[in-house]
């Protein structure tokens, strides 16, 4: 005797397996769908691997970069970035999914220049209370080009930012950081 299908019949508790598997399923691949979603284009965490933004940030923390804001206007002075590496730290070794994070300090068409242990906006010097220490060594006035940015660590000494290679293309940064979630004891917005 051979079985047919319909002979066979499901019982309800089979059936209600079923729809419930069905139901878990469909649960898990929206929440998928919806986090890749969420840190593809409005906001992804980030950890610091370097000292170069003491006190500020230091290496291990864990932070919320936020995407969406830079789509409707360009980063401000002060605001912390994190970026890809530009083609001159890409030519140095670094790869592009190596982001970078560092403080915006000149945008485009503001005169930088670093003299007498201090950063000058456009001829004014800047009051920093954020920094780790003045900087050391002295950097010519430059004038940020159109549509790039001059960034610095706040470890003025130990930061290799746009001193060293240049200005960064308002196309590499990925967003900026709002939040520190992790350690629990300094949790909160940057």
């Amino acid at each position: 005797m051979t079985v047919q299908k319909s002979d066979v019949q499901e019982t309800p508790a089979s059936s209600r397996v079923w729809r419930i598997l069905q139901e878990n399923l469909t649960l898990i691949a929206i929440a998928l769908c919806l986090a890749f979603l969420i840190r593809t284009f409005v906001a992804e965490p980030r950890y610091i691997p370097s000292d170069s933004m003491l006190p500020t940030l230091h290496t291990g923390d864990r932070l919320v970069v936020e995407k969406i804001s830079y789509r409707f206007h360009p980063p401000h002075f002060g605001d912390i970035v994190v970026f890809q590496p530009p083609e001159e730290l890409q030519s140095r070794g670094y790869t592009q999914d190596q982001a970078f994070i560092k403080r915006i300090i000149g945008r485009p068409g503001e005169i930088i220049e670093v003299a007498d242990g201090k950063v000058y906006l456009n001829g004014h010097p800047l009051q920093e209370d954020y920094i780790a220490e003045p900087p050391d060594q002295p950097f010519p006035p430059v004038k940020v080009p159109e549509d790039k940015f001059f960034v610095m660590g706040d470890n003025r000494n130990d930061s290799n930012d746009s001193r060293y290679w240049g200005f960064l293309p308002r196309k590499n940064i990925i967003g900026h950081a709002v939040f520190r979630f992790w350690p629990f004891n300094r949790i909160g917005s940057i």
